[in-house]
């Protein structure tokens, strides 16, 4: 079995996944936490958010769990990492999280 990722990682899927479940009729629940948990493990044992400080990932993992739930995850992570400015003063590294979001969809196929 491989190994969980981290909570910081995981539970953001999780919650998305419910989320969805919830206000989604279409999805089934188990389902969706079972393909989240599943793509947190992916993004996890790859190197896209390896170099994300902690306060940066915690905004790249928050993201990219609400973007896996849309109607069209790519265009919704292509989107997001468009719309990253260089000099945004939420962001420790702009450059890195834009890169995080681009290499994450690659990773995940999408």
């Amino acid at each position: 079995m491989p190994p969980t990722p981290p909570p910081g990682i995981l539970e953001p899927f999780l919650a998305a996944a419910d989320a969805a479940a919830s206000t989604r009729p279409e999805v089934d629940a188990e389902i969706a936490r079972e393909l989240m948990a599943e793509a947190a493990g992916v993004l996890h044992d790859s190197l896209a958010l390896d170099h994300l400080d902690g306060h940066d990932l915690a905004i790249v993992v928050g993201a990219l769990a609400d973007d896996l739930t849309a109607p069209d995850p790519g265009a919704a992570v292509r989107a997001r990492a468009a719309a990253v400015p260089d000099g945004d003063p939420d962001l420790h590294d702009p450059e890195g999280v834009r890169g995080a979001y681009l290499v994450s969809v690659q990773v995940l196929g999408l």
